[in-house]
């Protein structure tokens, strides 16, 4: 057994368990986090974030969901990643690039003189191809009927980061534990997220996730990039827009070099446990 050092962070109520792993000393990080997760007899949260050197980068990030599956991206993950790694002196400057499995991702911390106000990161473009999903279809999946839980949904998916699913309800038909059945629906090979979208005006929306490997989550930052983006295709929003999560706000950009999402990341309590 050995001490680990930790920090619990959280971007707009998506709580993750922060460390770093510079040397790769932990091998078997999915056991790990299943463990460090558990809310009842360990820290608590919707993952780990491990930060490991390389050279394709400033940084390398790990995500591993609360069940100990992999992800290759996550959104409010990646600013509190950015905050930790900027504060634990692991990079420093305060524009620099993070790799993660999707792929190498430019972070800005944002400052108001001293004080520490959020994070803008670059999440790039999202991919309708149903390969990259990956999804079990050919031609794109955009306002394609399905069944699930004995009823039918209209969805729209895309990859971003991670697959997601968009799906537009009414606050009277919102139900976030739907997207358990339409996770593991046959039409997804690995799985997709869940986005329960509502539309208020062209300049905001609200999005409700249920996250592969999680369940019902206060956001998603990939989930709210992927609303944005499927919003603005079918013409409901426009190219700045901002999204409303049970846990806070972020603010969307779709822009030439990507997407540009801007958030919080805060700190909420630092510990050692012994793994």
């Amino acid at each position: 057994m050995e001490m680990l050092n930790f920090i619990k962070m959280e971007g707009a109520g998506n709580n993750f368990v922060v460390f770093s792993d510079l040397e790769h000393r932990f091998k078997d990080l999915n056991a790990l986090a299943a463990k460090l997760c558990d809310r009842n007899f360990s820290i608590g949260g919707d993952g780990i974030l491990v930060a490991r050197s390389c050279e394709e980068a400033d940084i390398e990030m790990i995500i591993i969901n609360a069940d100990g599956s992999y992800a290759s991206m996550c959104g409010n993950g990646i600013r509190c990643f950015a905050r930790f790694v900027y504060e634990q002196g692991l990079v420093n400057k305060k524009i620099f690039n993070v790799l993660t499995g999707d792929g190498v991702k430019k972070c800005e911390l944002i400052f108001k003189g001293e004080e520490f106000e959020g994070v803008k990161i670059n999440m790039g473009f999202g991919d309708y191809n149903p390969v990259k999903i990956p999804a079990d279809t050919k031609g794109e999946i955009i306002e394609r009927v399905i069944e699930a839980n004995n009823k039918n949904y209209t969805i729209s998916s895309i990859h971003l980061g991670v697959p997601h699913t968009v799906i537009y309800v009414s606050e009277e038909e919102l139900n976030v534990k739907e997207g358990a059945a339409i996770e593991k629906h046959e039409l997804f090979k690995e799985g997709t997220n869940v986005n329960f979208c509502r539309v208020i005006n062209e300049g905001e929306i609200k999005v409700d996730t249920w996250e592969r490997g999680a369940g019902p989550t206060l956001a998603c930052g990939t989930g709210c990039c992927s609303s944005v983006v499927i919003s603005n295709r079918l013409g409901l929003v426009g190219d700045k827009v901002k999204v409303i999560a049970p846990g806070g706000t972020l603010f969307i950009e779709l822009e030439e070099q990507g997407v540009m999402m801007t958030g919080p990341a805060k700190n909420v309590f630092k510990g050692v446990i012994e793994v």
